[in-house]
């Protein structure tokens, strides 16, 4: 490809994500893909589709669609890797386009020192946004198939890494998003809670490619024994 083309890719790349609310800003240093993978999963998976970490949010863009064009077309990780970093970082709150704006780190990555209780949080905020970079960069847009998160059962545990605990407020499992309804003062009975995991409903996306039924059980008895209590 030449340089002109891929220029060319590199401002399409940008566009997505700029037109979902995205800033740019510094370089990012060098991320831990382990560690990346784990952060992503807690923290941006409620909303983003990543078949690699089987997460199917889509409230902002689907990765794996943003970047395989651009993969395909040449384009490296490296590049990639520095794109979801000024995402992070540098978010745009509220795009004029009317799409959903990506919260500021302070909310995606909080600090332990800004948290009470067991609610999810971070030590170096700049340390976990390239991690996370670092992972969606190797993985986002190489077809990658879907991973289930896990076989364990534990509801709690599907909660809190299944991508649940980023959009819902849930006191037991430590969880303050706010995407969607409180948990805590909903609180859905178990075939409520069934259904939604399962097919999802307006910006929640249905979990039955990513849990298994046994793991969909598992949550709903959780949040249904669990919710305001």
């Amino acid at each position: 490809m030449t340089s002109a083309a891929l220029v060319r890719v590199a401002c399409a790349v940008v566009a997505t994500f700029a037109l979902a609310g995205c800033g740019t800003g510094g370089y990012t240093s060098k991320g831990s893909q382990g560690s990346g993978k784990q952060l992503f999963v807690k923290s941006c998976g409620g909303c983003h589709t990543l078949a690699e970490a089987g997460t199917a949010g889509t409230i902002g863009p689907n990765l794996d669609n943003a970047f395989s064009a651009s993969r395909d077309a040449g384009m490296k990780s490296s590049t990639f890797t520095q794109v979801v970093h000024d995402q992070i970082m540098f978010p745009i709150t509220t795009p004029s386009t009317g799409a959903p704006g990506m919260p500021p780190p302070d909310k995606t990555l909080p600090l332990c020192s800004s948290v009470q209780g067991s609610a999810f949080c971070v030590d170096d905020q700049e340390q976990a946004a390239a991690d996370i970079a670092t992972y969606v960069g190797a993985v986002a847009g190489t077809g990658a198939p879907a991973q289930a998160a896990g076989g364990g059962t534990n509801g709690k545990s599907i909660f809190q890494t299944a991508g649940c605990a980023n959009c819902h407020t849930l006191a037991d499992a430590g969880a303050t998003g706010t995407v969607g309804p409180n948990l805590d003062q909903a609180k859905p009975p178990k075939s409520l809670v069934l259904d939604r995991v399962t097919n999802g409903k307006g910006v929640m996306p249905p979990f039955k490619g990513t849990l298994n039924a046994q793991q969909i059980q598992a949550v709903a008895q959780y949040v249904s024994s669990v919710a305001g209590k």
